[in-house]
């Protein structure tokens, strides 16, 4: 699998096509919105999906994790679908989600679905968590800033043309200032980087990196198209 390397406030980061981001100097680790137990919180209310999300994006985790041996593992809230997602984590799951985080320095950032810390597991939670001259957060922030940052919330995709028609895969977005991860759970959609939510936080323009099975695919972001006032009738 071949990561593509950026550069951000004078650091060198490195995309993974799993979705993640890596920052070497560091040792440093980051992922964005797992949305752990997503399937259990749909059953509560009536709404069934196959209960394996959190399995297979706990596999997922693993196999980064052995990839690059982090020290530090950053997570960019939404970590878990609501506040009761810990508590209602299977066994096996726990165990395994345990097993992972052994040994690690684990930060929690917060977010809107997991706005309070989770309970019994390793780590500190944190609104935003800031090291050297870049700062992680749940959520872009518009405007100028100090530094650089890094942050979730979004879930960006995009669709890259090709001969045999429109390919949509999760992305990165990233420019000069920050970078938006893409999300890693297995049950979370995605909202196009085109979307004013997401373009207005790259008024230069940003560049795009499209996940592959074992590689990334990069292209411009495309601007969203201008609204025409609709003249009165």
């Amino acid at each position: 699998m071949t990561a593509a390397p950026i550069h951000l406030a004078g650091e060198r980061l490195m995309l993974d096509p799993a979705g993640l981001l890596s920052w070497p100097a560091r040792r440093l680790l980051a992922v964005a919105d797992l949305h752990l137990e997503k399937a259990s919180h749909f059953a509560a209310g009536g709404r069934f999906l196959p209960p394996y999300d959190t399995r297979e994006t706990l596999a997922r985790l693993g196999t980064a994790l052995r990839r690059w041996h982090p020290e530090r593992l950053v997570l960019l809230g939404d970590s878990f679908h609501d506040p009761g997602g810990a508590a209602r984590l299977p066994a096996a799951e726990a165990a395994l989600l345990h097993r992972l985080l052994e040994g690690l320095e684990v930060v929690w950032v917060l977010g809107n679905h997991d706005p309070v810390p989770p309970e019994g597991l390793p780590g500190r939670a944190v609104e935003e968590w800031r090291d050297g001259p870049l700062a992680f957060r749940h959520q872009a922030r518009p405007g100028a800033m100090q530094g650089a940052e890094i942050s979730g919330h979004f879930h960006p995709k995009a669709t890259m043309p090709t001969r045999c028609g429109g390919i949509t895969r999760p992305c990165f977005v990233a420019d000069a200032k920050r970078v938006m991860l893409p999300a890693f759970g297995a049950y979370t959609g995605g909202l196009d980087a085109a979307d004013p939510a997401i373009a207005g936080l790259f008024p230069r323009g940003a560049r795009l990196f499209l996940l592959g099975r074992d590689r990334l695919f990069s292209m411009p972001a495309r601007k969203p198209a201008p609204v025409r006032a609709i003249p009165p009738i």
